[in-house]
């Protein structure tokens, strides 16, 4: 934590940038400490706001088009030969496989919330030649959500941050599921709205 504390104090926006790319490529890195951190910096005036949630925006997007591109580029084969250096192992392509195949590209939404499973999923995106702008839309929309409510618990939980990124993390996969629950339904509620003739 000392650590973290000190890269992001020294190195500022970059640093938080820096940080969540490698995080999000592979690099074993603590993604969610890093946004909550920086959300509780800024709670206590050492960061503002506005360039913080920038700078983990663009870190989590490039570092997740990164992944994208590593598998668009050389597919799943290289990926389970060679994914060990990225920490990506055998197990993490299946478990993110068996995502992909039951919620598609949600999964890319979705999978930002899972550690060790995000960048995965991203590499399987690519080697399954999902189309840029269907990537982008997903991962994008996924890693702003991501950010804004790991910078929040940061900033409105102030010092007892750390409790609530433990509890967090420990229901992590209710909480995804709950909002992919919610998501899928709040579109068909809404399509089926859009159906209804208006007078």
């Amino acid at each position: 934590m000392e650590t973290l504390h000190h890269l992001i104090t020294h190195y500022g926006y970059l640093g938080i940038f820096t940080l969540l790319m490698l995080g999000i490529v592979g690099i074993p890195v603590p993604d969610e400490t890093i946004l909550t951190l920086s959300g509780f910096l800024v709670y206590s005036g050492e960061l503002h706001i506005i360039p913080t949630f920038i700078a983990a925006y663009l870190g989590s997007i490039t570092g997740i088009s990164i992944s994208y591109a590593i598998g668009s580029t050389f597919g799943h084969h290289i990926l389970v030969k060679y994914g060990h250096y990225i920490h990506v192992t055998e197990a993490r392509l299946q478990k993110a496989h068996n995502w992909f195949e039951k919620i598609g590209r949600w999964a890319l939404l979705l999978g930002y919330f899972i550690p060790g499973v995000r960048h995965v999923v991203a590499i399987l995106a690519g080697a399954s030649e999902l189309q840029l702008w269907e990537f982008a839309l997903f991962a994008y929309s996924g890693g702003f959500i991501w950010t804004v409510t790991f910078i929040s618990i940061g900033f409105f939980f102030g010092k007892h941050w750390g409790l609530v990124l433990h509890t967090v993390n420990h229901h992590i996969i209710i909480i995804s599921i709950a909002a992919f629950i919610i998501t899928v339904v709040s579109y068909y509620i809404k399509k089926r709205l859009n159906k209804i003739p208006k007078d």
